[in-house]
């Protein structure tokens, strides 16, 4: 009897769906997971955000994530042993939350200060950044889950990110762009790489030539290129080696690139080629069945909070020191302790990279628990909170159950309940989940507020559409965002 290769079983698979099948195949199915096709005994990959942690399917702080230090944090070790330890933690985070690709990392360089996503990118030194992502490529596909270094490629500016147009000489796109990703592709085998927004000498990241050459025809990548969320945007991108659109389920190709593949202008060999490498990535992972995943279980672990603290304490630099640190506790007097955010710690850049961990010590904590809190006296200064503040959860009641928290509940257009939850925060995004965002008309959260002194409270909103905001039954505020 013949024992086919993988290629040969993975082309059987190919050959048992059809021209829509393939091409539903190329488009996510929702926010975060790709089309399961039970005929082949493919389920649905799951990707998550970021390289600072690993959120998950919802965004949702009763699934708390651990907040690993940013990359700039790690890049500051100078230690590729470190970064490839946070992508095997971060791969324990993924198996924990059924994530089978982790969309980091993030290995865009710091061209200028002002770089609105610096701190979840590793440096303005291509070789740095280069050695650094590599290492965390490998631990994080070590332990089974897919890595996606991103964003492929001159993505280096915030500021117009979907328009931009990247002008940039060869010598410069090859010695600093493209050196920063090509060790975790040539040596570290990424799973996938991330496509951009911006484009490069006047042609959009995911339809440019440069998905082909350098990634695939000298690197020599044979993963799947994933574009950033609704970078593409025409069929168009079907012709380059552009794999797999997100979101879904709708987008610029399904039924339009059906249309273009059976009118002939775009070969379905091409087709055939993506839909492979999204079934490659599925038995890498181990979403197809018949197919041994690289690793079922991750095999590195550690205590991942004890690995958070040594890491960031490892990335910490200290300037100068003359001479005052260490402070020795008991030889110190009362410690005063002035600033917004050593109270309310900012631990994290905000965007797609947030997480939501369980908790955060804040550098008051630490002042107070090594010195005394009745050593340490505090005033929050400058306040430096844009927007609306989270009300702390120590102070909120939730009227229904009595746990910390408040109820949310979800209504249609006449008014009828369509859905409650418990949750723990005031700061509220529905990304996945249950909650029945499309069909709801008003989104209504009741909580206790209990401050935890006595003085004046501004109270405030921040939403999308019409708020009302009720104390006591009695509307105090009323407007449109």
């Amino acid at each position: 009897m013949e024992t086919l290769t993988v290629d040969q079983r993975m082309e059987a698979l190919l050959n048992e769906l059809s021209l829509e099948e393939k091409i539903q195949l190329l488009t996510g199915r929702d926010f975060w997971t790709t089309w399961p096709m039970e005929k082949i005994g493919l389920r649905r990959i799951l990707v998550s955000d970021g390289p600072t942690g690993v959120r998950g399917e919802a965004w949702d702080e009763r699934q708390p994530s651990v907040n690993f230090p940013s990359a700039t944090a790690i890049s500051s070790t100078w230690d590729p042993a470190m970064a490839d330890r946070l992508g095997a933690a971060s791969a324990v985070e993924a198996r924990r939350k059924g994530v089978d690709v982790v969309l980091g990392p993030t290995i865009n360089l710091h061209r200028s200060p002002l770089g609105g996503r610096h701190f979840e990118a590793f440096s303005e030194d291509p070789v740095l950044t280069a050695e650094l992502a590599a290492a965390y490529v490998n631990g994080v596909q070590r332990n089974g889950v897919g890595a996606t270094p991103k964003h492929y490629v001159a993505n280096d500016s915030e500021t117009d990110r979907f328009t931009v147009d990247v002008q940039v000489d060869e010598r410069p796109l090859r010695e600093l762009y493209l050196l920063a990703f090509e060790k975790a592709v040539v040596e570290s085998r990424a799973w996938l790489v991330m496509s951009a927004y911006n484009s490069i000498n006047g042609t959009t990241a995911t339809e440019n030539d440069l998905l082909e050459t350098p990634l695939n025809s000298e690197w020599g990548f044979d993963g799947v290129v994933i574009s950033d969320w609704t970078a593409v945007r025409s069929v168009d991108a079907a012709k380059a080696s552009q794999d797999l659109v997100m979101p879904g389920p709708d987008g610029p190709w399904g039924g339009a690139l059906v249309a273009a593949v059976q009118a002939g202008e775009i070969p379905e060999a091409s087709i055939d080629r993506k839909v492979l490498r999204i079934l490659q990535l599925a038995a890498r992972v181990g979403a197809l069945e018949g197919f041994e995943p690289v690793q079922a279980e991750p095999v590195d672990k550690e205590d991942l909070v004890a690995f958070t603290r040594e890491a960031s304490a490892a990335g910490t630099v200290m300037v100068k020191n003359d001479g005052v640190l260490p402070l020795d506790p008991a030889a110190t007097g009362p410690l005063a302790v002035i600033g917004h955010n050593a109270k309310h710690a900012r631990t994290q850049g905000g965007g797609s990279a947030t997480v939501l961990p369980e908790k955060v010590a804040s550098p008051l904590d630490g002042i107070r628990a090594a010195f005394g809190a009745d050593n340490v006296t505090y005033s929050i200064g400058a306040i430096v909170q844009e927007g609306v503040a989270e009300l702390p959860l120590d102070q909120l009641t939730n009227p229904v159950t009595g746990e910390p928290g408040l109820r949310v509940t979800f209504l249609n257009g006449a008014g009828a309940e369509l859905f409650t939850e418990d949750r723990r925060s005031t700061a509220l995004v529905w990304f996945g989940g249950d909650a029945p965002v499309r069909d709801s008309s008003t989104v209504r959260l009741h909580t206790i507020y209990t401050p935890d002194e006595t003085g004046t409270v501004r109270l405030g909103a921040a939403t999308v559409g019409k708020t009302r905001l009720y104390v006591n039954d009695v509307l105090v505020h009323e407007g449109k965002h």
